[in-house]
This record gives structure tokens, sequence and C-alpha cells, in this order.
């Protein structure tokens, strides 16, 4: 299959892009080597969108996706974000959005990435106490100098991203879109269709639950980030896992996972939406490529919304805190 692409303003990547956060951050399971022949074996298939940020495993997923595309930069659309300062525990100290703070952070990413410039760079959550103007006046001088392409942010409200385009053209906003979390559905993505910005959804399979991998909550590891998330706890878990044995149904119909039939889900809301899918493991990246030419009919798109409908996911998708970062 040759991997189609699609627009994020003036970038042309792939239609489906790689999340590279699990690779070091959030999840059990690290493998270094894994994670590199990974991003490999996903440019090998016409991945050109790779997604890191500069807290993930506190700049060591950089550092990883660097090493990976040190011979094959060309190859690449690389995405960073910033704004996040340290995670304590699972928890978020807390984020900044000055422009001193914009200028130092770009410097620290490019020097862990070893590459000249990035091709998109987000603000990864609105620092409510420095004014969106100023935060993206700042990422606009960055691109007047060179070390940027194109300017994203991720988990914005949408006056935040009207005010944000009016400085400075905004490639692509990052949020969390899934048939388990569609909250961007009522104003966000008509915000951004108005405005001609892309959609980048990540976690596309909620955090690997739709794809009905993870059977009971005991199986996830303790220092696995979704032991502190709603959907995932005692009460929630069962209910949910309904919703994926639905999905299940219909997936074996088409002979292909639960997995791929929601991630394909995704890929059908707009010639303009690039998921990025994570993962850190080749079997999984080749799975989730081929959900890219899983073509669904409106039918079966409706079947896939009734099996699995946004009203009946059960917990919110962040713990109270994190949820605060969200949409501002």
């Amino acid at each position: 299959m040759t991997m189609p692409t699609r627009r994020l303003g003036e970038l042309e990547v792939s239609a489906q892009g790689l999340g590279c956060m699990g690779m070091s951050h959030a999840y059990s399971g690290q493998d270094d080597e894994e994670s590199v022949a990974t991003i490999h074996r996903a440019l090998d298939l016409g991945v050109t969108l790779l997604d890191t940020a500069d807290q993930y495993g506190r700049g060591a997923n950089e550092e990883l996706v660097g090493r990976a595309i040190a011979d094959r930069r060309d190859q690449v659309v690389l995405a960073t974000k910033f704004g996040i300062l340290a995670i304590e525990g699972r928890a978020v100290a807390g984020v900044r959005g000055d422009p001193e703070y914009v200028r130092q952070a770009c410097d620290a990413s490019l020097r862990r990435l070893g590459v000249d410039h990035i091709d998109l760079y987000y603000q990864h959550r609105v620092d409510p106490g420095v004014p969106i103007e100023e935060t993206v006046g700042a990422m606009a001088e960055l691109v007047a100098a060179g070390k940027v392409r194109c300017l994203g942010l991720s988990e914005a409200g949408a006056a935040t991203i009207r005010r944000a385009h009016a400085v400075h053209p905004i490639t692509a906003l990052q949020s969390e879109w899934s048939l388990w979390t569609r909250e961007i559905e009522a104003e966000i993505v008509p915000t951004c269709r108005e405005l001609g910005i892309g959609i980048v959804p990540f976690s596309p399979l909620g955090r690997g639950f739709l794809t009905g991998r993870i059977t009971s909550a005991d199986s996830i590891a303790a220092d696995d980030m979704r032991r502190d998330l709603p959907r995932f706890a005692d009460g929630n878990f069962d209910r949910n896992l309904a919703l994926v044995r639905a999905l299940e149904s219909l997936a074996e119909v088409r002979g292909v996972t639960a997995g791929q039939l929601a991630l394909a889900w995704v890929q059908h809301r707009g010639a303009d939406v690039v998921p990025i899918p994570g993962t850190k493991r080749r079997r999984y990246l080749e799975e989730n490529v081929a959900a890219v030419g899983l073509e669904l009919s409106a039918e079966e798109l409706a079947a896939i919304e009734a099996a699995a409908p946004a009203d009946a996911v059960a917990g919110g998708r962040y713990n109270a805190a994190m949820q605060a970062l969200t949409g501002r």
C-alpha cells in the first residue's frame, strides 16, 4: 500500500502519523532498540509525521527520535511541543508560555533532536498567565529565525485558537479525538475548519483501550499513567469494555481488528484530519497503518457510532488537575 498524504496548512504529511510519547513516557515496557526500529519501519511504510514533546521522558523522547532520524531527516515532518513543565510523579507541575521560555525551550529541543529546524512546533498546553498573543508572537519569531517552519496548538479552546491565528497562522491543532473522546466536535473542529487549521488527533485508540487488548484494570502496570485515568478505574472499566466488545463484533464482520475499525473511523472524520496513534512496537504500527486503507460506508460509520456512542463512555478522560489544562 502506498501511504496517501494529507495537508496540514503548508505541510504535506502522511495521512497517519506516529505518536512517539509511549516510547519514553507514561507507559511501561520501554525498549529503545525496538522503538528506534519502529520509527524506521514507520518511515519505510511511508509515515512521515513523527510527534514528540520536550516533556516526554524529560527530554529522552526527543533524543530517541533524533537518533532514529539522524540519517533520514529529509523523510520526516518533525513535530514537537513545549510548555508543560516537569512531570512530578504522574502529575503536571505547571505550564509556561512566556516569550523567554518559548525561546529557551525551542533551542533545547533543537539540541536534543539534533536538527536545525522543527517542522511543526506546538504549544503543548496554554498558559493562562500569559496572553496567547505573547506566546504566539514569540513562536512567530522562531519562524522568522528559521528554527521552526509552522506553528501549532495543543488542547486549546476555540477562542484561544482564534486569537492565536490572528497573530500568526496556526497550521494544526493537536487534541484528543476518538470514538470515546468527542468533545472537540461541537465548537473546536468547526473553528479549525473555518480558519483552515488542520486537526491532529492524539490517542485515537483511546490510549489503547479501543484495541480490546486491555481486558482488566489489574493488567495495567503500576507505573502506567492509565492507572490515574478515570475511564480505566474500577466501576468504569467494565462498562467501557462492553463498548469495545460491541466494536469487536463489527470488526469481525469486516475481517479487521477493533483497533483498526476505531482508527479508520477517525481517519474518516475529514481530509484535514491526521491521527497520530502511538506505539513502540512494529507489529502494532503495521496494524495501525493498515487502517489507512480501510474504507467505511456511511452505514458502517453509523453502526460504529451506535456500537460505541460517546454518551455511553464511563468516566472522564483525565483527572481534575489534568482536565483543567485543556480547552483553555
